[in-house]
């Protein structure tokens, strides 16, 4: 080594947070910066020169494995030690004619993440163990919280009835924001596995290291202070009860084969554990993506789909459900004052003749997160159009085109002394007149066919409302 390069890596041992070691081919240590003093306590002066597999156990050394392998390894999940968890990048080093004379290891320390992580989970799962105590000392189905009466929603809440009885896995499939972890928890709540835990998983929102750890737990001394009988996973912790998956679609395909086979077999095996744990649970999963394009991708497993699939809930968006708008509208109105501890607003005939006419692709989250704001910013006794139209200047028509939540004034919706709940029917009415025309590309025949009301009506109600349809059908 040239003493430039010796000046370099002077600096590198103190410069760099990441633990940096390099071995020669007979595993001794060449080089072991501060950072890596810090991770294993270990100072620079007592192990270079010296075996690394003095200091650790030798099949807990990936610099090892790539002394034998060849073969580089990037950003993957290691322990190093039974109180340290690390992300490590590791590859061989060859001179100049192509020979291997050592291997380097980058370890990032990931051991307070993990302390964490598994610490919110503790905490969200006694969270969502007290909210199922308290939901089954409530005298109401689990299903009451599920708010509306389109034949939309009923129909769905009517399958999901159907199945919390049984032991089958439910696949929920819908658009983000439709409330599908509600529909899961309400089918374990209506279920025979109520009194055991619901354990919810979010797939998108667990970094790829941890997924094994957090799915399947890990033997005793996964870090300082840790229990002696190691870590729980949770499937384990949903033991006896249900297991819900959600966006279960991004799981990463290795997961993807080591949960096929905890559901084939019931049983799982712990990080560094070579005995099978028998689990008794129930899954449900969830998506918002087309996981039949998926498997044919090939981005998702079709016997994993296949297994998952056995009922499948699909839960509707909003806008196919608009009717049930008011009465969410309310509820939100009503949930937001009392947290707030402002005055229970009322609405204008015409805010609710706004909402049925935007699209909503952000569904009940949307809606929620919209009349939060208007409960927020809304000082006066009522909330009126103009309230919405400050949140809302521009809109999304359900053609996917921009355009004004309102593009006309709606004065054949409703009059000064009109009941706002009249308004609303109406404003409803005439948007399910649009939609049948525009669908029906003007026939008026088949408009009030799919309408359910007879032409005579139809032209009464296109008067009435002001409706000017240029195209005409027969």
């Amino acid at each position: 080594m040239d003493k430039q390069a010796r000046y370099f890596l002077e600096v590198l041992k103190y410069t760099s947070n990441e633990a940096i070691t390099m071995v020669n081919v007979e595993g001794e240590v060449l080089f072991w910066n501060m950072a890596a003093e810090r991770t294993y306590q270990i100072k620079q002066e007592e192990i270079i020169g010296r075996k690394i597999k003095d200091f650790f156990r030798q099949e807990d050394l990936v610099v090892l494995k790539i002394l034998e392998t060849e073969q580089p390894v990037r950003s993957i999940y290691h322990r190093p030690r039974p109180d340290k968890h690390v992300l490590i990048n590791s590859a061989p080093v060859y001179d100049d004619e192509g020979c291997l004379i050592g291997a380097i290891a980058v370890e990032q320390d990931i051991s307070q993440l993990v302390k964490l992580n598994e610490e919110l989970s503790d905490a969200s799962l006694q969270l969502d163990q007290l909210k199922s105590a308290v939901s089954q000392n409530h005298a109401e189905s689990p299903f009451s919280r599920i708010k509306g009466k389109s034949r939309a929603i009923q129909e769905a809440i009517q399958l999901a009835m159907k199945v919390a009885k049984t032991d089958a896995t439910v696949l929920i499939t819908g658009e983000s924001g439709v409330g599908k972890e509600l529909f899961a928890r309400a089918i374990h709540e209506a279920s025979l596995r109520n009194h055991k835990p619901f354990v919810p998983i979010n797939c998108g929102a667990i970094p790829l290291a941890l997924f094994e750890s957090e799915l399947f737990g890990y033997e005793a001394g996964a870090f300082t202070g840790a229990t002696k009988e190691g870590k729980k996973g949770k499937i384990e912790l949903a033991n006896g009860g249900t297991l819900f998956l959600d966006e279960v679609g991004e799981l990463p395909m290795e997961m993807q084969v080591k949960l096929l086979r905890v559901l084939q077999e019931r049983e799982v095996y712990r990080i560094g554990g070579t005995k099978p744990i028998p689990v008794n649970i129930r899954v449900l999963a969830a998506s918002n993506r087309n996981l039949e394009q998926m498997v044919a991708e090939g981005s998702f497993r079709e016997d994993l789909y296949y297994r998952l699939n056995v009922v499948s809930l699909s839960i509707p968006p909003l806008r196919e459900r608009l009717e049930d708008i008011p009465e969410l509208v309310q509820m939100f109105v009503n949930e937001f004052a009392a947290k707030y501890q402002k005055p229970t607003p009322s609405l204008d005939s015409q805010v609710i003749a706004l909402f049925l006419q935007y699209h909503w692709p952000g569904n009940i989250r949307q809606l929620r997160n919209v009349v939060e704001r208007l409960i927020i910013l809304t000082d006066g006794n009522q909330i009126n159009q103009e309230d919405v139209r400050r949140l809302f200047p521009v809109a999304e028509t359900k053609a996917g085109r921009p355009s004004a939540l309102v593009t006309k004034p709606m004065t054949h919706l409703a009059t000064v002394n009109q009941h706002p709940l009249q308004a609303e029917k109406a404003a409803l009415e005439k948007q399910r007149i649009e939609q049948a025309l525009q669908e029906t590309y003007g026939n008026k025949s088949a408009a009030a066919k799919k309408l359910g009301i007879s032409r005579a009506t139809l032209y009464k109600k296109l008067k009435e409302y002001g409706i000017n349809w240029n195209k005409e059908g027969s």
